[in-house]
């Protein structure tokens, strides 16, 4: 049985993902990393928004953040996010895996 602690986390990283931009965003990480301006562009969304989105993602431990001279460059956590020769992503969310095929 899943204890308090790791329900609770696993919650949180789920609470994370169920938003259709955020989907988008863990998508358009996956070719790469991206700083903020990249991330907007790319799905053509106001920075702002995608600055929000990129909070909540990296609060619940999906994404990384490190600084690369005046920009902050996003890529998705490889402790949660690990690929496979079949280009899927699966998600380690601890006591399960799900499957985020490639389009």
């Amino acid at each position: 049985m899943t204890d308090k602690e790791q329900a609770e986390k696993c919650a949180k990283m789920l609470q994370a993902i169920a938003e259709p931009n955020r989907i988008r965003i863990i998508e358009a990480l996956r070719t790469g990393s991206m700083n903020v301006t990249q991330l907007a562009t790319e799905l053509n969304v106001e920075i702002v928004n995608v600055s929000h989105h990129l909070g909540v993602l990296r609060h619940a431990g999906l994404v990384e953040d490190q600084k690369d001279g005046r920009f902050v460059v996003y890529s998705l956590h490889p402790k949660v996010f690990q690929h496979d020769a079949s280009k899927a992503t699966f998600v380690d969310l601890g006591w399960c895996r799900v499957e985020i095929p490639h389009n």
